[in-house]
């Protein structure tokens, strides 16, 4: 589906007066807890109709500079996860000679269901049409690249990005603020970031007194089959959850901020009448809620997998960690700053419930408030005990990637903002997507992967 066109390292631009010498950061147990997590992988689809040649002799080259001055200030970015002899755990290191890698490519799409408008609607898709527009993070026996970059051409429709990152290495957050900055440079090209688009690095008030750090690590490293895990030349190999299925599809959904008021009403409504505690009702809250009980529903109707419903479902969120420590980081801290709140319980009796996402909306709202309740230390160390536990077993968790926080439709490196943002990995990992509407109503995406023969039952589940 894409024609390779260019393969090219990008390096921090040197047009700055400050020299770049070696730049390294330990990983905190934020970061050691996704340390053989799968890629996080984008897309941004923009509507640029360019013809090909004018592509790669005038936009490419100006992607290329404002990556070049972003780099400046995200230095570990070009570098690579390694684990030195003489370090207890595995670091971020950037020497001199590090660059990102960044390939350029053709859509050579044939078909309509693989043009640049069809993949960039929000029917269904199939979900192999997106792995050729995301680049491979290289990995080998020494190390992991953190992040990869791939622009694809539709000619005279758009492009898009790619984007590869390393979850044991930066967050959603992060992760989106140097998209950002990436494409605050290629409007401006101004020397110098905004304070929120500028990284903070220092890690020193991030107080691990558990040794969490290590607890996390060491049970992925348990996962090695050799007895000293550090001499295992599958040691930067990332774990597999799940393959994908040629008969997957994509789907975007969208709650409206009219769906997301009713929902709250009628929620708030059951409280009421139960007499539960009302616990605050976020658009986050009430999408995740809603489509986690579609979910269910659907997995109920499941007749062609009976080992699909037998097996138990349950479901998690993060948290953003940066408010919550004591004390706090920068909101523009980068790395991990993500904590789990996880539900342990099958959740497949939550349908016999006179209204199941009241239920699901309660508990989430009481899950938000342990983690307040606790702390990010104890909680990090409940997780630490039970989310491999849960890896382990057969249970189907239901997790969300994105958040409406982020702004990603505000992301405009100059053509205006995405015509539409994926998050092309839950396919391997069963979690749902989500972000702000694009219109910028105070709606909801939820992006799905699915079977085929799915859609139509959990549309009219959704949608009702």
């Amino acid at each position: 589906m894409a024609k390779t066109l260019e393969i090219t390292r990008v390096y921090p631009s040197t047009e700055s007066s400050d020299s770049f010498t070696d730049f390294s950061l330990l990983l905190t147990f934020f970061d050691t807890c996704w340390f053989k997590f799968p890629p996080v992988e984008r897309l941004f689809f923009y509507s640029l109709p360019q013809p090909k040649q004018t592509f790669l002799d005038s936009t490419i080259p100006k992607l290329k500079h404002a990556l070049s001055l972003t780099l400046q200030h995200f230095l570990p970015l070009a570098g690579n996860l390694t684990w030195p002899r003489d370090s207890p755990k595995p670091i971020i290191l950037y020497t001199p000679n590090d660059g990102v890698s960044l390939t350029v490519a053709e859509s050579n799409a044939a078909e309509k269901d693989e043009d640049f408008d069809f993949l960039s609607g929000n029917q269904a898709r199939k979900a192999a049409s997106f792995h050729p527009l995301v680049p491979k993070l290289k990995v080998s026996e020494t190390g992991a690249s953190v992040i990869s970059l791939q622009i694809t051409l539709f000619p005279n429709r758009g492009f898009c990005i790619g984007l590869a990152c390393h979850h044991a290495v930066l967050d959603g957050k992060s992760t989106i603020m140097f998209m950002k900055s990436w494409a605050h440079f290629c409007r401006s090209e101004k020397p110098d970031l905004p304070p929120e688009l500028t990284p903070f690095y220092d890690r020193s008030d991030i107080n691990d007194q558990h040794g969490l750090d290590m607890l996390y690590l060491n049970n992925w490293l348990s996962l090695s089959k050799i007895p000293n895990p550090k001499d295992d030349p599958n040691l930067f190999q990332f774990f597999s959850f799940m393959d994908v299925p040629s008969d997957f599809v994509r789907v975007t959904f969208e709650l409206t901020r009219a769906d997301i008021t009713k929902l709250r009403q009628k929620v708030l409504s059951t409280w009421e009448k139960l007499g539960l505690t009302e616990l605050h009702l976020s658009s986050f809250v009430l999408t995740f809620a809603h489509t986690l009980v579609c979910m269910l529903k659907l997995k109920e109707t499941d007749v062609e997998n009976r080992d699909t419903k037998r097996k138990a479902t349950t479901f998690g969120f993060t948290v953003d960690c940066r408010s919550r420590l004591r004390p706090p980081v920068p909101e523009n801290y980068f790395g991990n700053c993500i904590g789990f709140a996880l539900d342990y319980k099958d959740k497949r009796g939550v349908l016999k419930e006179e209204d199941p996402v009241a239920a699901v909306a309660s508990e989430i709202g009481e899950m938000v408030k342990e983690f307040e309740k606790v702390g990010v230390l104890e909680k990090a160390l409940e997780v630490e005990r039970n989310f491999f536990t849960v890896l382990s077993k057969e249970v189907f968790v239901v997790g969300v990637a994105g958040s409406p926080r982020f702004g990603v439709y505000g992301i405009d490196f100059g053509w205006g903002k995405p015509q539409k943002v994926e998050i092309v990995s839950i396919d391997r990992t069963g979690a749902i997507s989500m972000a702000e509407s694009r219109d910028g109503s105070g709606g909801v995406e939820v992006g799905l992967v699915l079977k085929k023969s799915e859609v139509n039952v959990f549309s009219s589940l959704f949608l009702t």
